[in-house]
């Protein structure tokens, strides 16, 4: 590793972008970071505080390259093209679903095409789609076609000018503006009308489909009057096969996310005037090591500002999150700014934007599971799944209804447990629970599993819930044993209970002595395997939360003369505990309500 103390040591203080090379020059990984010195130098303290991925990383690292940009926002857009350009090896993996079509307007030009494209590119033209389903594209070409005569031919005009019309003016499908029939004025406000359309604004030009029609009949131009017809029936097609609801302002990118071990699958619903227009995919890979707020920050930020000029993108008002992540601040004001008006990143709670995030998370479910489905070559996967894990445990029915139990803590304090449910092969994010372990136990992981089993299916028991067909416990033997004699003190004998010890994938029922070994390829072992990991997963964020909380507590709390009012003061000027402990003296001592002598007390207290 040659990155040396002292290249680390004369690194800028400023927001930027890093790039880890290797021997051969090949970028291993992007990042961003607010104060670039302080990121860099955390991936070369202790080796024991970093993940095996970025233990892996660091130690294949022979280069380092930084990039100072002036402010946090540009960091962040340069790193999701620096990261579409190299594709690092341990940044996540993404690709973008490109086999669907798109409708493509070429709005930059003075006489603008109209055409279908499945290669989005930095041209300034506006993009619909994608287009998951052909049908409601060839309806909108369609529409567009019967109530426009916009142009076929690959001109540039004017530049580029035929000598006579084609075929296509002549039989009415143009008129002409290539040799000059049609104004520029004239054509542009038919463009407009075709940008309507595809942004789902048909009830207006519906209304004046109508009048033209009814005028064309009361005419006798009973040949127009079909055409008009025809053109509200596909009208009426395109407002069927779009609407999904009429959410407050209308226009809306819906982010769903589902992962499986080490795939993933993120989707963002397009929805304008409260109709739906298109569905953009990404599919994840190498993903089994991260974070949930890491995949959502890398979808996101890869597909606003991944996409080249973000003035020319169909910004919404409202971006809904199925969760937070670290840069959502900042994503809304570089969209704010690109859309020059307001646009808010929300992560709804409930009401009728979460049913909105529950649908975006459903589709991406749904494209997950087809992608697991066709790697695995099992159409049925997850009904497979449940009945071999009823033959491999001999169970007595099959276990539709999964709970998962893993206990997570730091050295014994801030002690956690979480239930995550599975039901009928999937997880149940709605079902999902978290509890502070109140036993004194400390690292007695035993005790806390057992208290966290009894006190969930006692709730059970108590709201007269149906109680799952299989419980799995996190950990071998003895963590087995703890749980087993919690149902027993419910009377609950006849729940099915086993245990996965995730060192040697060790299946344990309880009253059998020797293991259970299922084979990898298993589709039922892959099942409790991610149970098990979404238990892990969902118990350690919120041991970590609460880590963080009393991190702050602790730190700060137990400083003489600083109360909750100088704590709030302290981070809000620097941002964050570790804000605090890099600034200095001088400048802790500006902070409103501070002298020298107090900022002296804050640093000694923080081991300055």
């Amino acid at each position: 590793m040659p990155v040396d103390s002292a290249q680390l040591r004369t690194l800028s203080t400023k927001p930027g972008v890093y790039l880890f090379r290797d021997g051969r020059g090949v970028v291993l990984y992007v990042g961003k970071a607010k104060v670039l010195r302080s990121r860099v130098r955390s991936y070369f303290r202790r080796e024991a505080d970093l993940s095996p991925k970025n233990r892996e990383m660091v130690r294949l690292i022979d280069a380092l390259e930084t990039l100072v940009v002036g402010t946090e926002a540009e960091a962040l857009i340069l790193e999701a093209n620096l990261i579409k350009e190299h594709l690092p090896r341990f940044n996540i993996l993404m690709r973008d679903d490109k086999k669907y079509p798109y409708i493509k307007v070429t709005v930059r030009e003075p006489f603008p095409r109209v055409y279908v494209t499945r290669r989005v590119t930095s041209d300034g033209a506006r993009y619909f789609g994608p287009y998951t389903s052909v049908g409601p594209m060839r309806q909108a070409l369609d529409v567009i076609k019967r109530l426009h005569t916009v142009r076929s031919c690959r001109y540039n005009l004017p530049k580029e000018a035929p000598e006579r019309a084609c075929l296509d003016y002549h039989i009415g499908l143009c008129k002409a503006p290539c040799v000059g029939l049609q104004t520029e004025a004239d054509y542009r406000g038919m463009v407009n009308e075709i940008l309507r359309i595809l942004e789902g604004d048909t009830e207006e030009l519906r209304a004046d489909v109508e009048v033209t029609m009814r005028d064309a009949s009361n005419a006798l131009d009973f040949e127009r009057a079909a055409r008009m017809r025809d053109v509200l029936a596909g009208l009426d097609a395109l407002a069927k096969e779009q609407r999904v609801h009429r959410a407050q302002g209308g226009d809306l990118d819906i982010v769903g996310m589902a992962r499986d071990g080490d795939l993933g699958v993120g989707v963002v619903l397009k929805v304008r005037a409260g109709l739906l227009l298109g569905r953009s995919a990404q599919r994840f890979a190498k993903i089994l090591d991260e974070s949930d707020e890491d995949v959502l920050s890398s979808l996101v930020s890869r597909h606003y500002l991944g996409k080249g000029e973000l003035g020319m993108v169909d910004l919404p008002r409202h971006v809904l999150l199925p969760g937070a992540f670290a840069d959502s601040d900042l994503l809304a004001e570089i969209l704010t700014e690109a859309a020059g008006r307001q646009v808010a990143v929300l992560e709804p709670q409930r009401g009728e934007k979460r049913r909105l995030v529950d649908l975006a998370e459903e589709n991406a479910r749904h494209m997950l599971e087809d992608r697991v489905a066709t790697l695995s070559h099992a159409p049925d996967r997850a009904e497979d799944a449940l009945f071999s894990l009823q033959d491999e445990l001999d169970l007595k029915v099959v276990p539709r209804l999964i709970v998962c139990f893993d206990v997570s803590h730091m050295q014994g304090t801030e002690t956690v447990a979480s239930a995550v449910v599975f039901e009928n092969g999937e997880p149940r994010r709605a079902a999902y629970r978290h509890m502070r372990i109140k036993g004194a136990w400390g690292n007695d992981d035993y005790a806390s599993m057992a208290e966290a089993v009894g006190r969930y299916f006692r709730r059970r028991l108590e709201e007269g819930k149906p109680l799952p067909d299989l419980a799995v416990i996190d950990g071998g033997k003895g963590q087995l044993s703890a749980a087993k004699e919690a149902l027993m003190a419910l009377s609950l004998d006849d729940v099915a209970v086993i245990s996965l010890a995730k060192k040697k994938e060790e299946v344990f029922i309880p009253g059998v002595s020797a293991s259970i070994r299922l084979d990898k390829r298993n589709r039922a072992l892959h099942l409790l395997q991610r149970a098990r990991d979404e238990a892990h997963r969902f118990a350690h964020r919120y041991n970590r939360k609460l880590r963080s909380k009393r991190t702050l507590r602790s730190d700060l709390g137990d400083i003489p003369g600083i109360g909750p009012h100088r704590q709030r003061t302290l981070l809000r000027r620097f941002g964050s505990l570790k804000g605090v402990k890099e600034a200095t003296k001088d400048e802790i001592a500006r902070v409103p309500g501070f002298s020298e002598a107090l900022a002296s007390r804050v640093l000694t207290y923080l081991g300055r």
